[in-house]
């Protein structure tokens, strides 16, 4: 169970660059703000310039803020995400329809 750190340091770019092609056919730049012990900001580009960077770009198609244990149930879970977004745990602002397609980079 690794904290939102790993994975934005290492596991999601990991999966970018292992099937760009899947990554950019999602077409959405994201922000995801994460709070509490091991979290931080992150942008995820999956749309022109492939990758994952810290801090937050301008422009973003889409924004999604939540916990850092809340980060480690999604990305252990992937489904659950709709679950936390239900239960007001995961905020989405910005084109929400985007993160539905976040499964791919976030799935284990």
């Amino acid at each position: 169970m690794a904290d939102a750190q790993t994975d934005f340091g290492t596991r999601i770019p990991g999966k970018i660059q292992a099937n760009p092609d899947a990554s950019k056919a999602i077409g959405a730049v994201f922000v995801f703000k994460i709070t509490g012990d091991g979290g931080g900001t992150w942008t995820v580009n999956l749309k022109d310039d492939l990758g994952v960077k810290e801090g937050e770009a301008a422009g973003a198609d889409c924004t999604l803020e939540l916990t850092s244990d809340d980060w480690k149930t999604m990305s252990d879970t992937p489904g659950a995400a709709m679950q936390l977004y239900f239960q007001g745990k995961l905020k989405v602002s910005g084109n929400a329809m985007l993160a539905t397609k976040l499964q791919t980079i976030l799935g284990a």
